[in-house]
């Protein structure tokens, strides 16, 4: 087996001991199956991101985490890259303008959606009318809107056949996170739309029973914004398409921040992962390298290690240096950054030798901050097959200096 098991906790690739210490807190907190790290761990909020918890008849508003549903949409396009590499400078012009990235965005157009009449909106009027209602508007005005942090829109080559890739990645932004701090308040005793709660990193995992009425309302509000996601990169990615004058043929959509009710050995549990892939044998997933290293499309193994993993894998390299060590802090009233390790400089030029048009981001996403995607997927070779090898030529997030409340 290519994993370890340390103190209960299975663990993948080489363990970072914050997460580590993170793992074993949450394996030792409420009714748990199984604790895992995935290969590209490292400390989260509460539950650490690369984190797999298994639960019996509970769930975690905190493991699943501030942006609910997160996860990738990744489409082969019927064009060549070298069809469009002559315009790829306007390509990229064109996603960074009719695309909203950052921060409380809005989308420039109004998204008319059959989600805004799912049932699960119930939820909320339960909760309080003022609450249904600023929730449903702020979900109105961002569906379609990508975020700030390592949220991207970004173009591929197949490295095996030339083809032309588009993926997104961002998951259900204000509304997801106004939702998660509500119930995190609700779990505290708090009022719904009050400040979220202490963000302490290392604080115990929230857990609400499934059986009970907040733990019942938070697993449908989570689902709701699980559909939230996958319409708003659904719309995002139509619009790349619409800009490429292309079709898609092959697709692969998945969260990698969620709670999934799933069936192991015998049993009926929730799977907390957040940053982690499902990976059921035959299920396809996205896993996202830097801005300068490939990027896959995987498959997972009918295995006796992927039933280990509980059908989980990583969601991207993973960190191994903090957004601050690399950017350095932000004084917000002068727009200013100090102390930072990366200078822009040397990310353009490291962006600029692989061969990437880019859009915005900032040093904290830069290829430095990331392990080699290789080295986490030969820590699970054991459970996914590769199936696709791309390449990123294009890269649009949002600009350097927007702040990223989201915590992955």
């Amino acid at each position: 087996m290519a994993y370890q098991t340390i103190n209960g906790v299975r663990v993948w690739g080489n363990p970072d001991e914050g997460a580590l210490t993170q793992a074993k807190m949450c394996a030792e907190t409420g009714s748990v199956v199984q604790t895992l790290l995935m290969a590209d761990h490292h400390k989260g909020y509460s539950q650490p991101i690369g984190g797999v918890v298994v639960y019996d008849g509970q769930i975690s508003p905190s493991g699943v985490g501030y942006d609910i549903a997160c996860g990738n949409k990744a489409v082969r396009t019927e064009l060549l890259a070298d069809d469009v590499r002559p315009r790829l400078s306007t390509i990229m012009d064109d996603i960074a303008r009719q695309i909203s990235f950052g921060v409380g965005r809005v989308n420039n157009e109004k998204v008319d959606h059959d989600l805004f009449d799912d049932p699960d909106w119930a939820v909320y009027q339960n909760i309080g009318k003022q609450e249904h209602d600023k929730l449903k508007a702020l979900a109105r005005d961002q569906l379609g809107t990508v975020g700030s942090g390592n949220h991207f829109v970004d173009l591929f080559e197949e490295q095996e056949t030339g083809r032309l890739w588009v993926a997104n990645h961002f998951g259900s932004r204000g509304f997801g996170h106004k939702t998660a701090s509500g119930f995190l308040n609700l779990a505290a005793g708090r009022d719904f739309l009050a400040n979220a709660p202490g963000e302490k990193m290392d604080q115990p995992p929230t857990l609400l029973d499934l059986d009970s009425e907040v733990g019942d309302m938070y697993y449908r509000a989570m689902k709701l914004a699980g559909r939230y996601a996958y319409a708003g990169r659904d719309y995002v990615m139509d619009k790349v398409l619409a800009i490429l004058g292309t079709d898609a043929d092959l697709e692969v959509h998945n969260h990698h921040n969620y709670a999934w009710k799933e069936t192991h050995n015998g049993h009926e549990t929730v799977v907390v992962r957040k940053g982690a892939t499902p990976s059921a044998p035959g299920q396809t997933g996205f896993i996202g390298g830097s801005m300068g290293d490939i990027s896959v499309i995987v498959r997972g193994k009918d295995s006796k290690e992927n039933e280990d993993a509980f059908y989980s894998t990583v969601h991207g390299a993973g960190r191994i240096m903090s957004r601050t060590q690399a950017a350095g802090r932000m004084n917000w009233k002068t727009r200013k950054r100090s102390g930072g390790q990366i200078t822009p400089r040397q990310m353009h030029e490291a962006v600029r030798e692989f061969g990437v048009e880019l859009r915005g981001a900032g040093t904290d996403e830069s290829p430095f901050v990331y392990r080699k995607l290789q080295e986490v997927l030969d820590a699970h070779a054991e459970t996914i097959d590769v199936l696709h090898v791309l390449k990123p030529i294009g890269v649009c997030m949002a600009g350097a200096d927007e702040f990223d409340p989201y915590k992955d």
